[in-house]
């Protein structure tokens, strides 16, 4: 009764369908798990991820693979995964992956306090904004501007795609937004910020 509720709600968004992405997910599932929780840490947890976003995102591997990495998100393993799939494949996964429910993580004592500032607070010496801003005080991000849920995600991912968006080889951000951002960061910031992310909430 839940999963059809939720997936009333994310067809309404985009006309996805939970149930027709369950039975297209086995694949999806050699790396993000079979609830959508990436067993493999440099994997991204994906499920209860926004449907808008992760519709995206899957439109946009595909796009780099059929531009040739002049336009969307090219990545080793997802772009060639993201190839077959049609606009409805893409729709009906983000719909079934959305209801699912991300496994809580912990976030080091250690960075509690720094991590903390930094993430709702940014640094205005610096030029950083508060990641709460568009992220939300507890990581939820936002369906509507297609800000993702970053609260609970493996550290080692947000580490990577924060470096990868500071040296521009992921650049499919809106308006450049994370890429000005991460140019700010330090190794030691992108450190603090990847492992408060993971126990937020």
């Amino acid at each position: 009764m839940l999963l059809g509720t939720l997936s009333a709600s994310n067809a309404s968004a985009f006309d996805g369908d939970a149930e027709a992405g369950k039975a297209k997910s086995a694949t999806c599932a050699a790396c993000h798990g079979p609830d959508g929780n990436a067993p493999v840490t440099m994997y991204p947890k994906i499920a209860g991820q926004h449907a808008d976003y992760i519709y995206k995102q899957l439109q946009e591997f595909k796009l780099g693979m059929t531009s040739g990495g002049k336009e969307g998100r090219m990545d080793p393993v997802m772009s060639g995964m993201a190839m077959p799939l049609s606009d409805q494949d893409m729709k009906d996964l983000a719909a079934y992956f959305s209801t699912l429910s991300m496994s809580a993580g912990t976030t080091p004592e250690d960075v509690v306090a720094v991590g903390q500032q930094l993430y709702k607070a940014g640094d205005a010496e610096r030029g950083i904004p508060s990641c709460a801003a568009c992220h939300g005080p507890r990581g939820n991000g936002t369906s509507l501007a297609k800000f993702p849920k970053i609260s609970f995600q493996h550290p080692e991912y947000i580490k990577a795609q924060l470096e990868k968006f500071r040296d521009g080889t992921r650049n499919n951000d809106m308006n450049g937004m994370m890429r000005d951002i991460a140019k700010k960061l330090t190794d030691k910031d992108i450190e603090v910020l990847s492992k408060y992310l993971g126990g937020l909430h």
